[in-house]
C-alpha cells in the first residue's frame, strides 16, 4: 500500500475513517446550510449576524477548557466519542425540525449552535487524540494527515449537495441528512475490535490537571509559537463561512448553488494539502512558515479577485495553503507531546484555535458589513503573514535545535 494511505492498513482506522466521511459529509452541508439561512433567511445579508452564530459555536473550546482536556485524558474516548456524537445529531435534528416547521428564529439557532459548540467542546481534543489509540506512533502523522483528507473531501462534497439541497427541498432537510449522517460515525466506534486499541497512558487523576498542561505549554518554546500562531490564524484568518457567503451575496450575487460550489472549489485545495501531508514521513515547523505566507497571500488574491471564478481559483489556493498549515500543526504537537499530555494540550490547542472566534468572528463581520467583504479578506490576509512573521522569529532563535531534534526522532 502506498505510505500515503499506510494508516488504512489497520481494521480499526478504516472503520472509523469509513463512519468519519460519512459525518463529515453531513456536517459540512449542515455547516453550509446554517451559514447560508442565518444570511438570506433569518437575516437581510447581515455578516454580523453570521460572525456572532460562528462565535457562539466556538465559544465554549474556551468556556469549558477546563474540563474538556481533562474528560480526553482520562475517560475512555470511544465511549466519550459515541456520547458527543449523539448529541451533536440531536441537536441538528431538532434544528432541522425547527425550520421544517417554518417557525425558526434568529435566536433559536444561536442557542443551538452554541449548545452544539459546548458538546463539540468535548469531542474534538477526544477525536484528535483518539487516533493514537488506533495506529502506532510511527503512524500517527499519516494518520492525522489521512484525518485532514476525510475531513476536507467531505468538504468538496458537503457544501455542494447542501447547495443543491436547500435548492431543491429547502434548508431544513439538509439539516434532518446531517443528524442521520451521526449514526455512520457511531456505528463505526460500536464496530471496532476493542482488543487491538492501543490506549496510550493515562494521566494522574489529580487537582491542578490544566494547569499542569498550561505549564507544559509554557516551558516549549516551540508550542507557544505555534500557539500564537494558531491563535492569529484562527482568529482573524478562518471565518471562511463570512468570507465565502458575504462575497457570493453581496459581490457576485449568486444563489445557493453556486455559492456551495465556491466552498467545494476551496476543498479542491484543502484535499491536496492534506494529501501532501499525508506522504511526508514527519512534519516540519519550516512548513508552517510556508502554510501561513502562501495562506495570508491566497486571501490577499482572493479579496482582490475580478470576478466569480477568479475568487474561486483563489479560495483553492487558500484551501491548499491552510490544510497544510492546519495538518502539519496538528501532526507537530501531538508527536512532540508526552503521551500523557495529549488530551489537556490538545484540548488548549483547540481552544485557542477555536476560541478565538467569538472575538474574531464578530470583528470580521462588522468589517464585512462596514466596509466590504473585500476588506474583511484582507484583515483574514494580515493574519496569515503574521503568522509566517512568528514562524520566522521562531526558526531564526530555534531553528537548529528543531532541527536536530526532527533528525534524532527520524534516526
Amino acid at each position: 500500500m502506498s505510505s500515503a494511505f499506510r494508516s488504512l492498513r489497520v481494521f480499526n482506522y478504516r472503520v472509523w475513517a469509513g463512519g468519519a466521511i460519512v459525518s463529515n459529509v453531513g456536517t459540512w452541508m449542515q455547516r453550509t446550510a446554517q451559514d447560508w439561512v442565518v444570511l438570506t433567511q433569518l437575516t437581510h445579508h447581515n455578516a454580523t449576524a453570521v460572525g456572532v452564530v460562528v462565535g457562539l459555536q466556538f465559544a465554549p473550546q474556551v468556556l469549558l477548557l477546563p474540563v474538556t482536556g481533562f474528560a480526553a485524558d482520562h475517560l475512555d474516548r470511544r465511549k466519550l466519542l459515541i456520547a458527543t456524537q449523539a448529541g451533536m445529531g440531536v441537536l441538528a435534528l431538532a434544528l432541522g425540525l425547527l425550520l421544517l416547521s417554518g417557525v425558526a428564529k434568529l435566536w433559536e439557532v444561536d442557542v443551538l449552535a452554541f449548545l452544539s459548540g459546548c458538546v463539540g467542546a468535548f469531542d474534538a481534543p477526544a477525536r484528535q487524540t483518539f487516533v493514537s489509540d488506533l495506529v502506532a506512533e510511527g503512524d500517527l502523522s499519516n494518520a492525522v494527515a489521512l484525518n485532514s483528507t476525510s475531513f476536507n473531501a467531505a468538504r468538496l462534497i458537503g457544501p455542494a449537495l447542501a447547495g443543491v439541497a436547500i435548492a431543491a427541498v429547502g434548508s431544513g432537510w439538509v439539516f434532518i441528512i446531517n443528524a442521520a449522517s451521526f449514526a455512520a460515525v457511531i456505528g463505526s466506534l460500536c464496530l471496532l475490535r476493542l482488543h487491538e486499541l492501543r490506549p496510550t497512558d493515562r494521566a494522574v487523576r489529580r487537582r491542578g490537571g490544566l494547569a499542569d498542561g498550561v505549564r507544559y505549554v509554557w516551558a516549549r518554546p516551540d508550542l507557544k509559537a505555534m500557539m500564537l500562531m494558531i491563535f492569529l490564524t484562527g482568529t482573524f484568518g478562518f471565518n471562511f463561512p463570512i468570507f465565502v457567503s458575504t462575497m457570493s451575496v453581496s459581490v457576485f450575487r449568486v444563489g445557493s448553488d453556486r455559492y456551495g460550489l465556491l466552498t467545494s472549489v476551496m476543498a479542491v485545495g484543502s484535499v491536496a494539502g492534506a494529501f501532501l501531508s499525508a506522504r511526508r514521513e514527519r512534519p516540519r515547523i519550516s512548513l508552517l512558515f510556508v502554510g501561513s505566507a502562501v495562506f495570508g497571500g491566497g486571501l490577499a488574491l482572493a479579496a482582490l479577485a475580478p470576478g466569480y471564478w477568479w475568487f474561486g481559483a483563489a479560495l483553492a489556493l487558500v484551501g491548499l495553503a491552510s490544510q497544510t498549515f492546519n495538518t502539519t500543526l496538528n501532526a507537530t504537537v501531538q508527536l512532540s507531546t508526552d503521551p500523557a499530555m495529549r488530551g489537556r494540550v490538545m484540548a488548549i490547542l483547540l481552544a485557542v484555535a477555536l476560541g478565538g472566534a467569538p472575538i474574531g468572528a464578530p470583528i470580521v463581520g462588522w468589517v464585512a458589513d462596514t466596509f466590504g467583504p473585500r476588506w474583511a479578506l484582507g484583515v483574514g490576509a494580515a493574519s496569515g503573514f503574521a503568522s509566517a512573521v512568528v514562524a520566522a522569529l521562531y526558526l531564526r532563535k530555534h531553528g537548529k535545535r528543531a532541527r536536530a531534534e526532527a533528525e534524532s526522532a527520524a534516526a
